[in-house]
């Protein structure tokens, strides 16, 4: 009902790491196109699990959420500043990984040397 970035900065309200300290979460987006329902609900899953991966498993305080659309596909971006106890893969990147492959788009996930990073691209 929100519309995809509203409900995202709603959901990222009151986000806490594994020590119980805050994550703030800062959400930005382009002017997006009105999208398909399912890639608007695989957008608002694969990035509500990336930020409950931060949560759960990076010791960073922040996380950024970009999202950016063209004609052809949605870019989400999701990262961290935080170290992890390194990337294993699990349920939450199972699942993240499915919906953008259920839509025939692409799922990249894994550390970087700032944090980390979750990186999706679906088509529109």
């Amino acid at each position: 009902e929100l519309g995809l970035v509203p409900a995202l900065r709603q959901q990222a309200i009151g986000l806490r790491n594994r020590d119980g300290r805050p994550v703030s979460v800062s959400v930005s987006a382009d002017e997006l196109p009105d999208l398909p329902a399912a890639v608007e609900v695989a957008a608002y899953r694969i990035v509500t699990e990336a930020l409950a991966n931060v949560a759960r498993h990076s010791s960073s305080p922040t996380a950024d959420v970009r999202i950016a659309a063209t004609d052809e596909e949605l870019r989400l971006e999701v990262t961290d500043a935080g170290t992890s106890n390194g990337w294993r893969p699990g349920v939450g990147l199972s699942s993240m990984r499915e919906r953008a492959t259920e839509l025939g788009g692409t799922l990249e996930a894994g550390p970087g040397p700032s944090g980390g990073k979750v990186a999706a691209l679906l088509p529109l």
